[in-house]
């Protein structure tokens, strides 16, 4: 699940000739892997419920994102973002949610700060708060009201 809409599709180097680049392809689904990662600096156990995917499959994403990127700064490729493993949550599949999550999935939208030990665990069913506790992913906790797991706020 990619809940984010990505604007830039293809990015070159400065260099860049059209006759003598070499491309690599980053899919979406690699692209949001690092999103979340890195800007939403969610852990791999939230970021994968917010893919919907595996942390397993979440960690693989994510490493294949990083020697694609990683390749492409060293050697001076071009990468272009198109394709992938993905769907989009939006009501008929085309884009993000525009509101509260549907599935008892977090909503995985930019948060406005960085994980860590301080902050809020909040259910993306019933909106219910939480303190974060640190050590304990806010994923592995329940909500008190309906029993959803808990998101990062």
């Amino acid at each position: 699940m990619v809940n984010f809409e990505h604007q830039l599709r293809h990015f070159k180097p400065g260099n860049f000739e059209e006759s003598t680049f070499a491309e690599i392809v980053l899919t979406v689904d690699e692209l949001e892997a690092m999103r979340l990662s890195f800007l939403e600096n969610l852990s791999q156990i939230e970021a994968a419920v917010c893919m919907d995917v595996h942390q397993s499959t979440f960690q693989r994403t994510l490493k294949r994102a990083l020697e694609k990127v990683t390749e492409a700064f060293v050697y001076g490729k071009s990468v272009k973002i198109e394709g992938g493993d993905y769907r989009m949550p939006g009501g008929d599949g085309s884009g993000p949610v525009m509101g509260k999550s549907r599935g008892g999935r977090g909503q995985c939208r930019s948060r406005g700060g960085a994980g860590g030990p301080e902050g809020t665990c909040i259910c993306p069913e019933c909106g219910y708060e939480a303190p974060h506790k640190p050590g304990v992913p806010c994923i592995e906790m329940k909500c008190e009201k309906c029993g959803t797991s808990m998101v990062r706020k």
